[in-house]
């Protein structure tokens, strides 16, 4: 399977927040999730800096694991 080098963070919490009731919302969740959780913020911050909107590849796999979602179930979603 082909990853992309980045993913706009919109895209991903469509997929992680389907019945979220806006992209904002969204949004919130998952930094509320990251905020939870000062492993994984730490983790993200660690595997590099990206623009603004964007996560990296490593960034995108660290949070499918929190999430305990593979891969393949993402690219599903």
């Amino acid at each position: 399977m082909i990853v992309r080098r980045t993913i706009l963070k919109q895209e991903l919490v469509k997929k992680l927040y389907p019945d979220s009731i806006s992209i904002r919302s969204a949004m919130q969740q998952l930094r509320n999730e990251i905020d939870v959780c000062p492993a994984l913020k730490q983790q993200i911050e660690l595997a590099g800096n990206t623009k603004r909107h964007y996560y990296n590849k490593q960034q995108l796999l660290l949070i499918l694991e929190h999430f305990c979602v593979t891969l393949e179930e993402f690219e599903q979603l």
